[in-house]
């Protein structure tokens, strides 16, 4: 997302109604009457006896709307007046007793197929737009939502203005969804790289909901829509904004967490499904409720963030503020926008803040990965091992000559592996186990113990990080005590799933050392880790554990 692009265009939606032309109307009244008689729209007609509050209507009952409007001003030359309606219903339109336009087939909707628009634009006759008092009169019916009889929103203006504007607008707002789409994809695909990085994917989630919503909302300028859909489209952006109000929270609840978390979100999730289902067709009273409730549920997140001085959570916290005071300053529908976007920014630079740190991390894993390389190389050949190791030899040497060179032929062999594997980052784990096999016959004649190794399920063609599984084996040898029969055994078994591969390494022996706790980590378990996150970043877990026979490790990692 080109942020700079973004935050002009957040600054353009809050600086519009700066912009917005001095209206050319003042509406003075509005009055209805239920029947219908065609000269109720003449403009002499005598109305003081028509009810100011909308009726409850019956099915099929015409409804007359008379409206008492003032032009201010007479239009510009070459210029007509439009009106332009967001009214449930089919209605006839007249202006000063003239029909100007027709939508649907008003008290006809029983028996003829449903016609007609919700957002309809008509244009005023120039000699009957003269700056002073007129009268605009709708004969209409509701055969779908009877309950519903106010006009949502009446426009009058230039009637090219109000086809262009809607346009421009939309326009806009679908390239600002458009962002929030490639924004979305991008980071789903992220996730999709390091499926363990779950904020990254409810990101992802929020942008694209966002998305939607502002497709949704806006796609009433290019696809025309009958009244009696209208509140299955509002059904959905309800739904959108509940995704919205629920996920926000729930990605700070990731990036700053607090004590009695899940029962916190719990609670909230609550609170939002009672706001969507109590209140099923306030649909103007849920949205308001339900973004409300998230921005002071995230807002008391990131203060806590804030308070445990969490990185990051100043900034976001400023930007909440920010959403605040553009709600105050403009309408609901322009804040949400604009609020929205905000929230999202902060939401990204925490995203950012950890993507870079777990690049360092990574970085810093290459650099020790190298440093414990060589620590591992020198251990091999570390003067303390090389002594016990000759001198192991030697008695070999003298007391049964056939098994010195025996002895001899594999310290030469594990000598030859590790420096074949000492460069690579993976090796197969074939090579692996030989070097295992091979360090076990130099142990064997060196501490005159009988060491075995047993293998299940290994698949061959699988690749492994080099040394690993022979450090394992390692500390298996110096925290171990033998069995009974002198012996200490050795298993490794693959298991091999959709989406990771399980590698388990047991020890078998009569006791453990220090099994009540677990072996401080040192070179050998930093070794493993440093390794595994060299191959394979963050996506593989480990675990080191005494069990009642022994020791048992586990390495998991994830496709």
């Amino acid at each position: 997302m080109n942020l700079r692009f973004l935050l002009f265009f957040l600054l353009m939606l809050m600086l519009e109604p700066v912009y917005a032309q001095d209206p050319v109307f003042k509406i003075h009244s509005v009055k209805y009457k239920i029947g219908d008689q065609a000269d109720w729209s003449a403009k002499a007609l005598n109305d003081a006896h028509w009810i100011r509050k909308a009726p409850k209507i019956q099915d099929n009952q015409i409804l007359w709307y008379r409206y008492s409007i003032d032009i201010l001003k007479a239009p510009e030359s070459l210029r007509q007046y439009g009106i332009q309606l967001e009214a449930y219903g089919e209605y006839e339109i007249f202006w000063d007793g003239i029909m100007i336009g027709k939508n649907g087939n008003p008290g006809q909707e029983g028996e003829m197929p449903s016609e007609g628009e919700l957002w309809t634009t008509f244009s005023i006759p120039n000699h009957l737009s003269n700056s002073g008092n007129h009268v605009l009169a709708l004969r209409a019916s509701l055969h779908y939502f009877p309950d519903h009889t106010r006009i949502d929103d009446l426009e009058i203006d230039y009637y090219d203005d109000l086809l262009t504007r809607g346009s421009v607008k939309n326009a806009y707002m679908h390239i600002f969804a458009g962002a929030f789409l490639i924004t979305s994809l991008y980071f789903f695909f992220l996730f999709l790289s390091n499926k363990k990085a779950y904020s990254t994917l409810v990101f992802s989630i929020c942008c694209f909901l966002v998305f939607a919503l502002t497709l949704t909302v806006y796609s009433k300028g290019y696809i025309p829509m009958h009244y009696s859909l209208h509140v299955i489209r509002l059904q959905i952006i309800s739904t959108f904004l509940l995704g919205i109000s629920f996920l926000i929270p729930f990605y700070f609840s990731m990036q700053f967490p607090y004590p009695r978390q899940k029962i916190a979100l719990f609670i909230y999730g609550v609170i939002l499904l009672s706001i969507f289902f109590l209140n099923h067709h306030a649909f103007d009273f849920k949205a308001f409720n339900m973004v409300v409730s998230m921005w002071f549920f995230s807002f008391g997140i990131v203060l806590y963030g804030g308070y445990k001085k969490i990185k990051g959570a100043r900034l976001v916290l400023l930007t909440l503020l920010l959403s605040l005071g553009v709600y105050f300053a403009t309408s609901f529908s322009i804040s949400l926008y604009v609020g929205l976007g905000l929230i999202l920014l902060g939401m990204l630079y925490l995203l950012s803040i950890n993507i870079k740190e777990q690049r360092l991390a990574y970085e810093n894993s290459l650099v020790q990965s190298s440093r414990l390389r060589l620590e591992l190389l020198k251990k091999n050949i570390q003067p303390h091992f090389l002594m016990n190791t000759l001198t192991s030899l030697i008695d070999w040497i003298e007391e049964a000559p056939k098994k010195g060179v025996l002895f001899i032929e594999a310290l030469a062999k594990e000598f030859d592996l590790i420096n074949q594997m000492e460069n690579k980052t993976l090796v197969p784990i074939s090579q692996e186990i030989e070097l295992c096999r091979t360090h076990l016959e130099i142990m064997k004649y060196r501490k005159e113990i009988n060491y075995s190794w047993i293998e299940e399920g290994i698949d061959f063609e699988q690749k492994i990080p080099p040394a690993v599984l022979h450090t394992l084996l390692e500390n298996g040898i110096t925290h171990s005590l033998p069995l009974a029969d002198n012996s200490i055994k050795f298993k490794l078994l693959f298991e091999s799933k959709s989406d990771y591969n399980y590698y388990t390494f047991l020890t078998i022996a009569t006791t453990v050392k220090d099994t009540t706790n677990r072996i401080e980590e040192g070179t050998g378990l930093k070794y493993i880790k440093a390794r595994l996150t060299e191959s394979y970043q963050t996506k593989w877990d480990f675990s080191s554990e005494p069990t009642r026979n022994g020791w048992k490790n586990v390495i998991k990692i994830y496709s």
